[in-house]
């Protein structure tokens, strides 16, 4: 009797089971129950072990490996050439703006996709200053390192408008999209700022929309606002055109990007945003990511900072000649977005206070 007694006390939540089912169990089946139920118990521990060590390599890895906000300039980087070839040093973003609009433009090896779009972008800009003689405007060129004439046919522009009107930035080695539009905004004059790309997706004359957003924002008293093209209406006959693969990608970014970074945002990776000043001088200076991307922490600072974000619609077309790999620029973005929200959590990376740099 105490034997028994002995064997019910000690396998408790188990013979409750057995004597509630109304099967007998004998004492060598009790202990081979008792031991199977030890040995899932021990498995699920092991897998709980095995999950928070992944997850402790993971934060240390993020964290010893990210690196700092990189403002510095190289030497040559910091001077741009008039139509006379003359070197003249470029501002900076921390100067009150002397332009209405800055477009920065970064480009790598565009030197056959880039005509197409300035000449769009030029004759829109011209013609909206000969209707209105004190809008003033800039278009600044970022050659991100590349290989080709992309410095070189961006120049002709610069000996047709004037260096007041375009500047070429040559960047000594390619950083990354996200380098090369910081490096061109931290350049500019304008009270807003345009971020466009090279291929020309985006039709030029949509600026209007973004300056619409931008306006709707009423970004005062600290004149904080970003205005951000969107593709999100063109979602559905984008999907009708993709692979399965390429579609699940898609997805599966955007659930990443929402889960982690940005919420309230359906297209955070359009090319075409614009930028007050002031919010631009508040992003850019604590802005980590240098590719890809990029997009996503400029926006997840934004949010940070409380700084209003509008998304407007706009036309959008495929242009041939994307420097974006399918998968590894999707698996290189979504390690990004992972490690962007570590580095913010374990204090790896900071939101920065703006300052200025050589």
């Amino acid at each position: 009797m105490m034997c028994r007694e002995k064997v019910v006390t000690s396998l408790s939540p188990l013979c409750s089971v057995v004597i509630g089912s109304g099967v007998k169990l004998n004492r060598p089946q009790i202990r081979a129950r008792a031991a199977r139920h030890g040995a899932k118990r021990g498995e699920v521990q092991a897998l709980v072990a095995l999950a928070a060590l992944a997850l402790i390599v993971v934060l240390v890895v993020a964290h010893v490996t990210a690196g700092m906000v990189n403002l510095i300039r190289h030497e040559k980087e910091k001077y741009f050439l008039t139509a006379s070839g003359e070197k003249e040093l470029f501002p900076s973003l921390h100067d009150p703006h002397s332009r209405e609009l800055s477009v920065v433009i970064p480009a790598y090896n565009e030197e056959l996709r880039m005509p197409v779009m300035l000449d769009e972008a030029m004759d829109y800009l011209e013609n909206r200053q000969k209707q209105n003689p004190s809008f003033t405007y800039e278009v600044i060129v970022v050659d991100d390192g590349s290989k080709d004439k992309t410095t070189e046919v961006a120049s002709r522009y610069t000996r047709k408008y004037g260096a007041d009107k375009v500047r070429v930035l040559t960047l000594v080695k390619n950083r990354g999209k996200g380098g090369a539009v910081r490096m061109g905004t931290l350049s500019s004059r304008g009270k807003v700022i345009l971020m466009a790309d090279a291929d020309g997706a985006t039709k030029f004359s949509d600026l209007d929309k973004v300056e619409a957003g931008l306006k709707d924002l009423n970004p005062k008293p600290e004149n904080m606002g970003i205005s951000c093209g969107s593709r999100a209406h063109l979602e559905q006959e984008s999907v009708a055109q993709r692979s399965v693969f390429r579609t699940f990608l898609m997805y599966g970014f955007h659930f990443l990007v929402w889960f982690l970074c940005v919420r309230g945002i359906k297209d955070t990776q359009c090319g075409f945003k614009l930028f007050t000043r002031e919010a631009a001088l508040k992003t850019f200076s604590s802005l980590h990511v240098e590719r890809w991307a990029f997009d996503v922490e400029l926006l997840y600072i934004a949010q940070c900072f409380k700084i209003p974000i509008a998304e407007v619609a706009v036309n959008w077309t495929e242009i041939e000649g994307s420097k974006l790999v399918p998968f590894w620029s999707w698996l290189q973005m979504g390690r990004d977005l992972i490690f962007i929200r570590l580095r913010y959590i374990t204090g790896a990376w900071k939101l920065e206070s703006p300052h200025k740099t050589d």
